[in-house]
């Protein structure tokens, strides 16, 4: 598995009303038949995913959403499938069909759209496809002014004759471009020629001959930063610690072994997990510490929500629906309510949770991530997730952020 992992990935999105051809748009995009076309409105009913490089922009993920004027009990499920999509969408494109607008007004769907677009700072362009029926001028574009007082640039292009379709990626990758992120998962707490320690357990949980994700991206960040990376069962931490001949600069471990490792590892050897540097890497690592204090305060049958970003076969030791739910039972002494959420899953209403614990996030983008962060925080329901929860239940929360906590 070489490729760029998709929360890596900027995230385009393509949107728009039924039959618009939006379907079309992101095959000629990708260059492939990746989404179903057909005359018949509805047809994509989920959002497809597609991952590929984007020149100049690099490794891109392609969405293609179900049409955001569906209607029906059915169509409204696709409709809110579609909205799902805006919480880790880095660039939208717009698509309108240029047979059905003459160039004086948008609909309020697609106003309405455009006002979410400009509300989570997504940037947008507007596409006008099927321009091949109304044999335009490649080179024209038109402009138009929103009630808002906006004003709009969109450009002909044609799925059916490749008419634009250079120009509309040309266009995707100048508005997708952001400066790169300044934080790293490990590079930044470490020189030249350190050691860092990652403490991987093999269990029956653990994927056979392989590591999992955040365990691979650590050693790419750690050797990027010309780090040495040594990687050891727990079984075998002891031993490697005595045999090192050099005090490591970090100790990383899995969090299901924190307890464990804690009492390895000298005092002056900083320690932390994967996944309380994820939550640095993802932006919600302070809010995550605030958000366990929680913990310490809840009542029988109070609501605990736990979410995974990704959907995977869970063992019979599993963390998020068996190992912390136990911790958190013994830690408070309480029976509270756990609900599991896995995938793009979120609900928008938390009212009705006390506290909500989230896995590390290495599936997420950071959009997605900030979006549940902020839904959280404007409910004002504790958030904090898997390693955070660990470290404070055994009471070394203070020692696993000491090197990583940041401003």
């Amino acid at each position: 598995m070489n490729e760029t992992p998709s929360a890596n990935r900027v995230h385009i999105a393509f949107f728009g009303r039924r039959n618009a051809g939006k379907s079309s748009l992101v095959n000629a995009v990708t260059g492939q038949n990746l989404a179903v076309v057909s005359d018949v409105k509805g047809t994509t009913t989920d959002p497809v995913y597609k991952a590929m490089e984007l020149l100049p922009l690099g490794p891109v993920v392609i969405i293609d959403t179900p049409g955001i004027d569906d209607e029906g009990n059915l169509g409204e499920l696709r409709v809110s499938k579609a909205k799902q999509v805006l919480n880790k969408t880095d660039a939208a494109v717009l698509v309108l069909d240029e047979t059905s607008f003459h160039g004086e007004e948008l609909s309020p769907i697609e106003e309405n759209l455009i006002k979410v677009f400009e509300e989570k700072n997504i940037p947008y362009i507007i596409a006008l496809n099927k321009s091949d029926l109304l044999k335009n001028e490649p080179e024209r574009q038109m402009a138009l002014s929103l009630s808002s007082g906006s004003q709009l640039e969109f450009f002909p292009v044609s799925a059916k004759t490749g008419c634009n379709i250079n120009l509309l990626k040309e266009k995707i990758a100048a508005i997708a471009k952001t400066e790169e992120s300044k934080q790293r998962l490990a590079a930044d707490l470490i020189q030249p020629n350190d050691f860092v320690v990652l403490v991987i357990p093999i269990d029956k949980a653990a994927p056979k001959g392989r590591l999992i994700l955040p365990q691979q991206q650590m050693i790419r960040d750690i050797l990027e930063a010309g780090g040495a990376a040594i990687a050891v069962k727990e079984s075998e931490l002891r031993e490697t610690l005595a045999n090192m001949g050099k005090k490591p600069a970090l100790v990383i471990t899995d969090s299901q072994v924190f307890a464990e490792v804690n009492a390895i590892v000298p005092p002056e050897i900083p320690l932390t997990s994967f996944s309380i540097l994820f939550a640095r890497y993802k932006g919600f690592l302070q809010t995550a510490v605030r958000g366990a204090s929680a913990l310490d305060n809840l009542q029988n049958g109070d609501k605990i929500l736990i979410c995974e970003g990704c959907t995977h076969h869970r063992q019979c030791e599993d963390i998020g629906t068996v190992k912390i739910p136990r911790m958190v039972k013994n830690h408070t002494g309480k029976e509270p309510e756990f609900s599991f959420r896995s995938g793009g899953d979120f609900p928008e209403d938390l009212s009705a949770y006390k506290l909500i614990i989230h896995c590390g996030a290495c599936m997420l983008n950071e959009r997605e991530m900030q979006y549940r962060r902020r839904s959280a925080e404007e409910q004002n329901i504790p958030f904090t997730n898997y390693g955070i929860t660990i470290a404070h239940i055994q009471g070394i929360l203070k020692r696993s952020i000491e090197k990583v906590i940041s401003g």
